[in-house]
Formats: C-alpha cells, structure tokens, sequence
C-alpha cells in the first residue's frame, strides 16, 4: 500500500501541553491531530510522517523467471476461485521495487534472508556473487540471514557480505574484483561457539532527517537442522524470540524507538493465495506455525515482523503481548511478491505508530511480468549467461511434458519419484554402494522441469542449467546399511517429532518402496507400519538394508535424528551427476521421459 495521500490543509499550531502524554500513549495523540499536522504534509515538517518499507524473502538467486509452477503466484478471485499469474525475475522485481519508491521521500527496502543459496546455474555456479550484485542495484538496505546463507559456510557468507574473490575459483571477470554487499547482513543470533560474539551485526539504523528505525535480523534457531554440518560448524543459533528482546532493549537504550524484526522463520496461511486475508474471522486467525508464538512473545517494543523460510505469502495482524496490533508479513519467494507497508512515524515519540486507524498498513503485491524490464538487470543477467553458457546450455535429456517437483502441493512429488529413481540406479552395483533404495528430502527439489524451452534450446530439452536449479546444492551421495526398524523409524520421523510435526516433510522414495500415509491419524500413528514394503515384501525391522541418501539426511537433516544412525557408509557420485546420468540413460529425442504416476505412497484424507 502506499502512503497516506497528500491532504493539503492548513496544520494548526498545537502546543506542547496539549500533546502532554507519555510515550506510550503518544501514538493515541497523533491519530487526534489535523490531517497536516499529523502526516507531516502542509507548511513545515508534522508530527508523523509515512516512512515507506518494501520488503521480500527467499530470493535464492532467482535471478530470471522462475519456470514451470514455481514461477507462479496463485490469486483468490472474487468469486473464491484462484487465478495462476505469472510473476518474478529480477527485472520486474527491480522495476517494481522502483516504482513503488516514487513519491516516497522516506522509503527502506528490507530482506528476511535467503537471499541467496539453493540457488540456479546463472548465480549458484559463481557462487552467487551476481545475486549480491543485483541486490546491490535493486537498493536493499538490510536483509537478515537465512539458513541457506549457511550453506557453504560461515567463511564464504562473510565473503558475500565483505568482498574479495572466492578462496578456490578466483575472480570470475577480468579486471574485476567482487565487491561485497552494499547492504547489511544481520545475524542477531548467531554466535561464534569460541569468542560468543555475533558473527555478524546484531542490528542496523536506518536513517533519513531526523527519523530512525531500527532493524534486529535473525534466522530460525533450528538452522542447523536444515543445514549440512559442515556449513553450521563452530556456530550457534539461539533464541529468536528472546535475541529480539535482548536487542530491542539496547537499540531503545541507544534512542531507537521505532524497531522492526527480520525473522527468517514463517507461518503457513490457510490458504495459498498472495491476496488472501489471513485475518479472517479474527486478528491472525487464518495463519499457523512457528511464527505464530514467535509473534505472540516478542516484546511490544518491536513494531513490525518481517518474516520469511516457509515461501508463503501473507500480510496478518497478530496483536503483540500488550495487546496491540502489530504486523506480520511475508513476500512468498524468488522474487514473485515484495510488500509495501506504510510506517506512520511520530516525530515526538520517535515510535511508530500502532493505533488501530495508523496502524502499519501492509500490502503484498505481484511483480508481474506485464511490465518493462530494467535494463541495468537485464545487462547484468546478460553478461553472466554469457559466462555460464558454455556449460549451462549442455542438453542432459528430453520430457514429453512438465514434471512437478517444487511447485507440486503433493506429498509424493513426481520429479521426487525421478530423482529417487536416479540415485537408486546409480548406486545399485555392487561397486558403487549395492543399494536397494533410495529415499529424498523435499525441499532438496527446488524447482519443476519445464517443457517449455528456457533459451534456445527447444521445449522439451532439459539443459545442464535447467536440472541444475533442480538440484542446486551438488550433495555428494551416500549409501549406508540401515535396519529396518531404523527404516520405519525414519519414515515416521517425516511426521512427528518437533521439526516435521508441526510440518510434516514427506520423502521422495524409489520404485518399489510403498507404504500407506494416513492424514487421518496423528503424529507417527499416520504411518502405517504393516504396509511398509519393499518390492512387494515386508519390511523385516531386524533385517539390514542398502539405502542412498544425499549427505544432509545422512547427517540427519531435517529432523530425521535417526539416519545419523547408519553404518558402512559408502560416498558415491553427486546427486545431480545422478540425476542427469538418468537423464541421459531414459530419454532421447524421438522417445522423451514422461512425468511418473507418482502412486508409491497411498495417502488416507
């Protein structure tokens, strides 16, 4: 939304008797003051003015549209249906973003982490400096971190936000040294195990005349559940909540009144559409997750949450422990919606105002592609295609038509049951692990395959950068021997447990492993142990099995304690050399691969 438009009255002088109030009830004051007066518009500066805040998450690199599902945003219609509108691609984003700030001569623009990480072939293969370079002339000013800031390491993120070419590839342009991030990273709370000192700033001050907001920036504390050791080693994660109060208080200390909190935690919305009122029927009411009771226990001093992780949209009302309304929004992800809220700032009491008629006013919006292009992103995409080209361009295979993965609402997904097939039949022989199944994590499938043809290629060619954005992390594989109670055990771990009860992650597995999914039971009662079969044939709970697995559940990612269990660890190729050895060996020109029936796990609703 944008500001408060111009009322053109004339501000009457009130004194400083009249608006004797303490701080605490000084936002009261200013929703009774004259128009002029109050939006600081008219002869002289008023006692508030609208400050503008744009804000997104989950970038990860997205620098062009994002394709197949995943590069849509879904719209409720008037009549309850929901529409599929294309949207993201840095362009749109910058020419947005840069629309939005016209007219606004106070405006911030603010991030909630995962800027970068999981990222496709243009910015993962140069380790995402042309992202940081895009945020840069997109006009950030602050981002928190998010856990895939993490995933090549504490060493590496500081290289993004500080500079210098990368330790092992070098400088990737002649002449040209990377520069860093011009924009603040925030890393509240996260802490050096050795010196317990923040690895990165705590907090950041924007400034603009004589108004101050403050900005505290955390990840999810349960980041090094969702991070491969390696990437979390000698780091902790704390407390998002009390990290916020803790630093609330010392920006207060320090005159900051007006504070907002960059959360890479999120919710999910009842419903999957950007424009869907998560207020009904009551404040807050129609969202659910972690950032729920994170909103309800962050100090009132903290005027506004920016939130991330769960790559939702939504713009909700949860009232703070006072009991006053405060904000919790969310941009969705890859750049397809950014929000635009209006923040009244009092001039007097250096707060924002939170009343319930000048409460922040938060908005999601597309960035459609129905718009110009900036030309400085299109230049900057253009020159680093032209270095990725001559291996993003290789052909790996052919599909007969789109195959869902990320954008897939599915338990089982079918680019799930292709990548699981793939690994399987890489690791089977003897020599490479002798497994007998292969299981893989959801979210390690960070995009659909695309009939339509991305460049030049011809729809239905998948390129090397094509399955690359599919799977961006280049885990290296493992096959381990598990027994099979360790098995079902891993199975009901993707429904229970603190990280996957709440958010249960469903498994991608290989063909002949099948098991029935009750959604009608509760926690690990909605595995149903007796159908858990391996071509046909009981899984024996006393019996040691082969599994392939990449390396982050073998070190038990995301939530699934007991594959750390394993034994006779074997590590094989990557998982995307995997994926386009399948490629290669199932499809051809004349016969290309078609989208699985994905039927290996029956769902009970």
């Amino acid at each position: 939304m944008s500001a408060t438009p111009q009322r053109h009255r004339r501000a009457r002088r009130l004194t400083f008797a009249a608006l004797a109030l303490t701080a605490g009830a000084g936002a009261m004051v200013a929703a009774a003051l004259p128009a002029g007066a109050a939006s600081g518009h008219g002869a002289g500066p008023g006692r508030t003015v609208d400050v503008q805040m744009l804000s997104f998450n989950d970038f990860h690199g997205t620098l062009e549209p994002p394709q197949g599902s995943s590069g849509n945003v879904s719209e409720r219609q008037a009549d309850g249906s929901t529409k599929a509108i294309p949207a993201g691609g840095v362009e749109y984003l910058a020419t947005s973003l840069r629309e939005a700030r016209k007219g606004h001569e106070y405006s911030v623009t603010a991030a909630a982490g995962d800027m970068i990480g999981a990222s496709p072939l243009l910015s993962g293969l140069f380790h995402d400096e042309p992202t940081i370079e895009a945020m840069n002339k997109l006009g950030l000013d602050v981002t928190s971190v998010g856990n895939h800031e993490f995933d090549e390491g504490k060493t590496e993120l500081r290289r993004m936000a500080y500079g210098g070419c990368h330790p092992v590839d070098g400088c990737y342009e002649q002449g040209k040294e990377f520069t860093g991030a011009e924009f603040k990273y925030l890393a509240a709370n996260v802490t050096d195990e050795k010196t317990k000192r923040p690895l990165m700033s705590p907090t950041f001050i924007w400034k603009k005349g004589d108004v101050k907001i403050g900005f505290i920036g955390v990840t999810l504390e349960g980041t090094p559940d969702v991070v491969t050791a390696d990437g979390v080693k000698g780091l902790k994660f704390g407390d998002e909540v009390e990290t916020i109060n803790k630093y609330a208080d010392e920006l207060n200390k320090q005159g900051v009144k007006s504070i907002v909190a960059l959360i890479h935690e999120g919710g999910l919305p009842a419903s999957g559409a950007y424009n869907y009122d998560c207020n009904t029927p009551g404040a807050g009411a129609g969202i659910s997750g972690a950032i729920v009771d994170i909103a309800k226990n962050v100090d009132p001093k903290v005027d506004a949450l920016v939130t991330g992780h769960t790559h939702q949209a939504y713009a909700c009302n949860i009232p703070d422990p006072a009991g006053n309304p405060r904000m919790v929004t969310s941009a969705a992800s890859y750049g397809r919606v950014f929000t635009d809220t209006t923040l009244t700032y009092d001039r007097q009491t250096k707060d924002i105002v939170r009343t319930p008629l000048l409460a922040p006013k938060p908005v999601n919006k597309i960035v459609s592609r129905d718009q110009a292009k900036a030309a400085d992103m299109s230049e900057l995409i253009q020159r680093w295609n032209t270095l990725a080209a001559p291996i993003a361009g290789r052909p790996q295979g052919f599909i007969s038509a789109d195959i869902a993965g990320r954008g897939s609402e599915k338990f089982e997904k079918p680019l799930g049951d292709v990548i699981a097939d793939a690994q399987l039949e890489a690791l089977a022989p003897a020599d490479k692990g002798g497994a007998q199944l292969a299981i893989m994590n959801p979210g390690g499938i960070r995009a659909d395959l695309a009939y339509k043809a991305s460049g030049a290629e011809g729809d239905g060619v998948v390129t090397y950068g094509e399955s690359y954005t599919v799977q961006p992390f280049t885990n290296m594989m493992n096959v381990v021997d598990l027994t099979g109670a360790q098995l079902i055990t891993a199975l009901q771990q993707q429904v229970s447990g603190p990280v996957n009860g709440p958010n249960p992650k469903i498994l991608q597995i290989s063909k002949g492993l099948t098991y029935t999914l009750d959604t009608t039971k509760t926690g690990a009662d909605r595995i149903v142990v007796d159908s858990v079969k391996l071509n046909g044939a009981a899984i024996d709970p006393a019996k040691t099995y082969r599994v392939a697995m990449n390396e982050f559940l073998a070190g038990g990612g995301d939530g699934f304690t007991v594959l750390k269990e394993h034994k006779n660890k074997l590590v094989g190729a990557s998982d995307l050399d995997c994926f386009n050895a399948y490629l290669a060996n199932h499809s051809s020109a004349t016969a290309p691969l078609a989208p699985p029936v994905a039927d290996r796990i029956t769902v009970v609703q």
